[in-house]
């Protein structure tokens, strides 16, 4: 039953994300953005959408079987959500599930992005490798992260490089390096 209450309100939490990156979707192409990276993205949703369906058929085919380390794992998740809290507000409407490109914006360097430059993304690692890991479904937790590490490897440098050419993405990682 704790699977099923975690998996729901984990479901429910990415489908108001899509709602929320819409209305940004909408909001950046009217102040002039474009997306990048669009033929890879119905890859990624589908590697998110079957991240879920082969949880649930692994749990259910082998039996929910809770952790040892549940209570470690579950704290864990907690700040892995509290991390993607301040990552979404922290970009603002610049936050998407697609890459959109805004020319000549500033980059965003408050939050975690004054940190790390990809922090939404180690969430997404964390996530998908410790949610299955809370149930023992080990073999999605393995497949999953092998398969979103293989997108990564394609989003990344694809995002990148579009900062780089249409923002002050290079200034501004330039100041962090000098200023370290």
């Amino acid at each position: 039953m704790l699977f099923f209450i975690l998996i729901f309100l984990v479901i429910a939490q990415r489908i108001t994300e899509v709602f929320i990156a819409k209305r940004n979707e909408k909001k950046m192409l009217a102040r002039g953005a474009y997306e990048v990276g669009a033929s890879h993205y119905p890859y990624m949703v589908a590697l998110h959408v079957s991240f879920f369906v082969c949880l649930i058929a692994e749990v259910l085919f082998f039996e929910p079987r809770i952790s040892p380390l549940f209570p470690l794992f579950l704290v864990i998740f907690l700040f892995v959500q509290a991390l993607r809290i301040w990552c979404l507000t922290s970009l603002g409407t610049f936050w998407n599930t697609k890459i959109m490109i805004l020319p000549g914006a500033h980059v965003v360097k408050t939050g975690p992005y004054l940190y790390i430059k990809h922090p939404n993304y180690v969430v997404v690692c964390i996530e998908i490798a410790l949610l299955p890991l809370m149930f023992q479904a080990y073999f999605t937790a393995i497949c999953f992260t092998l398969l979103n590490l293989a997108m990564l490897s394609v989003r990344i440098p694809l995002e990148e490089k579009a900062l780089m050419e249409a923002t002050d993405y290079t200034e501004e990682f330039k100041k962090k390096i000098s200023a370290s």
